[in-house]
């Protein structure tokens, strides 16, 4: 039976993470301030976390959790095609690297694409259903976009390519 998880757990751990890493994980080359959103919730002191929900157009940041208490998986992806990955195999390692030029075009056509704006989590009113689950939120220009890995749910058409994309051509993935 599948249980509805809490939706404010997600935007609890997206806030933490990005509190952390920053969206944009590549300091020296930051293009832009990713735009952020007030949302209200606590940590640590109970201060207000501002949730950074786009980046700069050409960037995607994902972040991904296997159920509750498994590791924060985050990587950051640069219009370049350079990458940061913290934590990709759940050993808190980071680890670096470029796509190759091919991805990196197909990447920035997947991120041009008009459809992801109708993929969002805002335009689809999407809700957190499974626990236990694969959970991956693309953080993109367009918005933050987020899939769970469970029986009956459908993968957005473009954000499912950016996120294969992602996950075959970098550590970005379970292993176990």
């Amino acid at each position: 039976m599948l249980r509805r998880a809490r939706p404010r757990l997600l935007v609890t751990l997206l806030a933490v993470a990005l509190a952390v890493t920053g969206c944009s994980l590549f300091e020296r080359d930051k293009p832009s301030t990713p735009a952020a959103q007030p949302t209200p919730g606590t940590a640590g002191g109970g201060s207000q976390l501002e949730i950074p929900t786009t980046v700069a157009a050409g960037q995607v940041s994902l972040l991904q959790r296997l159920g509750e208490d498994g590791p924060m998986r985050t990587l950051s992806v640069e219009r370049n095609g350079a990458w940061q990955c913290v934590d990709c195999a759940g050993d808190g390692v980071t680890s670096r690297g470029t796509l190759a030029p091919e991805l990196t075009e197909r990447l920035q056509v997947l991120l041009a694409n008009p459809a992801l704006a109708n993929e969002t989590d805002q335009a689809r009113r999407y809700r957190t259903t499974c626990i236990d689950a694969l959970t991956s939120s693309l953080i993109t220009s367009t918005g933050l976009i987020t899939s769970q890995d469970c029986p009956g749910e459908e993968l957005t058409p473009v954000a499912g390519e950016i996120l294969l994309l992602l996950t075959q051509a970098t550590p970005a993935e379970v292993k176990g």
